[in-house]
């Protein structure tokens, strides 16, 4: 899907055709729309299709008629009713007349810019428009790894009664989001760094600021993004040991009502031999079999009291 924006006093409008300083949004495009953007600003199919590659490294890439600043966005995916977080390629060139965003997904990112939600956004400012993708990026990053610690907290309450690897399944997600974060905002980082020290894009004096704010965010969301997986990690190696303890504090109970329960067993299997009735207690008593439920009963309690008062069942 290819849609066209030009700010127009100070207000965004969509196009139904490419114009000078528009900017052209590309999300999940078709081939016969990546033919048509490259053959109207003559451009390699290669670059547009670049972000489309899953595993595309961020990187700053110029040739002749463009710039391309490929970098490394947030999603969410939903997968057996669970949100798992991952990260996928989006890349803005700069080109003649124009600034070119592609992208296999629809972003937050890319719908705040669309919905005219991002103040003093102008598509004619274009090297204003990648600083402010770049730190709306960052900031993403920084909402979904506060999800991601909200989420590993309520999964650390659950373990704590859990029995089942199901929440283990879960932190390792959660631990597996983060290490698609680490990864991509290292690379973003890099990035950053590079559009510092250069000139590949103009920066104007007011936009150094704003360049300066993104890479305080994404060190930022660097940070986080490492101090919650060691805190996953260790979370997950101590709540294994919770989850066997669980277990055998089942298991332990089970045996200690299987040892209450072979009393009144044992009692009445002897009771239930075939041997004569003489020699058994009770046996010729008209209330003879209550008295043996009686007994069976006592002892079975006896023993209960006993493994209470020993703490057996905690």
């Amino acid at each position: 899907m290819t849609h066209y924006y030009l700010t127009d006093e100070d207000r965004l409008r969509q196009l139904s055709a490419p114009q000078p300083g528009c900017w052209v949004s590309m999300v999940a495009p078709t081939d016969s729309e990546l033919q048509r953007i490259s053959g109207e600003y003559a451009l390699d199919i290669d670059a547009l299709r670049a972000a489309l590659d899953i595993d595309e490294r961020s990187r700053i890439e110029t040739d002749e008629g463009y710039t391309m600043v490929l970098v490394n966005i947030p999603t969410v995916e939903e997968q057996s009713d669970q949100e798992l977080y991952s990260t996928i390629p989006m890349s803005i060139l700069i080109v003649r007349d124009a600034i070119i965003t592609v992208c296999s997904e629809q972003s937050p990112v890319i719908r705040a810019f669309e919905e005219g939600r991002v103040r003093d956004f102008h598509t004619q400012m274009r090297s204003r428009f990648i600083l402010q993708f770049l730190y709306r990026i960052a900031t993403l990053y920084l909402q979904y790894l506060r999800n991601v610690d909200k989420k590993s907290e309520d999964v650390e309450t659950k373990l704590h009664k859990s029995t089942q690897n199901r929440e283990l399944i879960e932190l390792l997600k959660l631990e597996k989001s983060l290490v698609y974060f680490t990864t991509a905002l290292r690379s973003n980082e890099m990035v950053l760094e590079k559009l510092l020290r250069t000139e590949l894009i103009k920066k104007y004096p007011e936009d150094a600021e704003l360049l300066e704010d993104a890479i305080v965010e994404n060190k930022q969301a660097i940070e986080m993004a490492n101090i919650y997986s060691g805190i996953l990690s260790g979370t997950m190696d101590a709540f294994a040991s919770v989850i066997s303890n669980n277990l055998n504090i089942v298991m332990k109970v089970l045996a200690i009502i299987t040892i209450v329960m072979a009393i009144p067993t044992m009692i009445f299997s002897a009771y239930g031999m075939n041997v004569s009735s003489v020699s058994m207690p009770f046996a010729q008593s008209p209330i003879g079999f209550p008295i043996i439920i009686a007994i069976s009963v006592g002892l079975s309690v006896a023993v209960t009291l006993v493994f209470v008062k020993l703490d057996m069942f905690k």
